[in-house]
């Protein structure tokens, strides 16, 4: 017990020295105690900072183990960081929210931020969420090639959608999820996935991502 305890402490002191010195070197950010059932993606969308950001200000802190009392990093390009302006934050939420209407989805192309992709194939799929909780990954907390799980991982049936395939999704809604759609790998399977079924992973809780329910989407598989 007391060696566990101390490995704890040790870890939590050794991330509270590193995200000193990076927020040191960041003028205006902020450190976050985080709380029960937090997630890295729940925390980008609460302070208004893309998911890969928040990853880089914390490169010490395992997105699939954050526990209460955990200090995040809250990087001073926050919309909604404390020592951000209202009418900069205003700005910020504005652009983001122009960049989320510029995908352009066509019957056999779609535009991405920017980018074009040829269409295969779309597939009319009914959807369902999962998370990393033990009690629903047979093999871990990672998809079938031993990647752990994260937004954009989805589980198929291969016969219908191959393994590996790139895809984006639109139809959905979910608080936990990109606004208007996503990308994502087709690099999970499961029993019950078969024929025009997909299994989302969200990065949440089991009761949140329960609230996805079943929902009916459209996936575009891309070349």
């Amino acid at each position: 017990m007391f060696n566990k305890v101390w490995k704890k402490s040790a870890a939590t002191a050794a991330l509270s020295i590193a995200i000193l010195i990076h927020a040191g070197s960041a003028s205006a950010a902020t450190t976050y105690k985080a709380k029960e059932n937090d997630t890295l993606w729940k925390l980008s969308k609460q302070f208004g900072i893309q998911l890969e950001e928040l990853k880089k200000f914390n490169p010490n802190v395992d997105p699939l183990n954050i526990y209460e009392g955990l200090p995040i990093v809250i990087p001073a390009s926050a919309t909604n960081n404390p020592n951000v302006s209202s009418t900069e934050a205003a700005k910020k939420q504005a652009s983001n929210q122009v960049m989320t209407a510029k995908s352009t989805v066509n019957a056999d192309s779609i535009t991405v931020g920017g980018r074009d992709y040829s269409v295969s194939d779309v597939v009319q799929a009914k959807a369902s969420a999962y998370t990393a909780a033990a009690s629903e990954n047979g093999w871990g907390a990672v998809d079938y090639y031993g990647n752990p799980l994260k937004l954009g991982t989805i589980a198929v049936d291969p016969n219908r959608i191959p393994m590996g395939s790139k895809v984006y999704i639109t139809g959905y809604d979910h608080a936990g999820l990109p606004v208007g759609g996503m990308m994502a790998i087709a690099t999970d399977k499961g029993s019950a996935i078969k024929g025009d079924r997909i299994d989302i992973f969200i990065p949440q809780s089991q009761k949140q991502a329960s609230e996805f329910g079943f929902q009916y989407v459209k996936v575009f598989i891309l070349n």
